[in-house]
């Protein structure tokens, strides 16, 4: 597989790519070496077919009447997904989701550095959060100044959202992770991925009312 990032893929196909890696870790983890499109689009739940769509959309993979080396489409996909560059991120924001990603073992794990995290409120600062200690957020300009940083996780309040968003993209930080209830656009330079934790809840509550309907 050709692991440079081609331009107009499909963004149905882009977030396939972490479930298909977590689901290739699994395999490894349980010493699986190969793999048909067919397996995997069971564990996928889609069709063979669109395991090799989705693949062929990042060049060559696989080999006929082999299938997939499980080790090697796990790292090609982990390089697609820039897994291997090392990003350093910071967490403005030290309430109670904040405090909880911060702590999030899986960060390091999947090759994100957490480098710094920022509050405003003073009986947070100071404290420390998975060996970090809370810094106020006028200490940020400084911070990335100094400091290689790549992406902004924002966990604030929804009115200073904007304003922490401007602040983050002012310091070229190349994206923002965003858990505000507001939906942030990016630009050619700053990527933005909006994450909103209860529309998953409220998909999973149509399904069951949906399901209890039917039964």
């Amino acid at each position: 597989m050709n692991n440079e990032i081609k331009k107009n893929v499909p963004t149905v196909v882009i977030r396939r790519l972490p479930r298909y890696y977590r689901y290739l870790e699994d395999l490894l983890k349980n010493n699986i070496i190969r793999i048909s499109s067919t397996e995997l689009a069971k564990k996928m739940n889609i069709t063979a077919s669109q395991v090799r769509q989705d693949f062929s959309c990042f060049g060559g993979f696989g080999q006929q009447g082999y299938g997939y080396n499980v080790e090697n489409l796990y790292n090609e996909i982990g390089n697609l997904l820039g897994l291997r560059e090392n990003y350093t991120t910071v967490i403005v924001g030290a309430g109670n989701l904040g405090r909880a990603l911060a702590n999030h073992a899986s960060f390091d794990r999947r090759g994100f550095k957490l480098v710094g995290i920022f509050d405003i409120d003073e009986r947070i600062i100071g404290k420390k959060i998975n060996n970090i200690t809370v810094m106020h957020a006028d200490e940020l300009d400084k911070f990335v100044a100094e400091n290689r940083v790549d992406i902004g996780i924002i966990t604030v309040p929804r009115d200073n959202v904007k304003d922490v968003a401007n602040k983050l993209i002012s310091l070229g930080i190349k994206g923002l992770w965003n858990f505000s209830y507001i939906e942030l656009k990016g630009n050619d330079d700053v990527q933005i991925e909006n994450v909103h934790l209860t529309d998953s809840l409220m998909t999973l509550s149509y399904n069951i009312k949906k399901n209890s309907q039917e039964n």
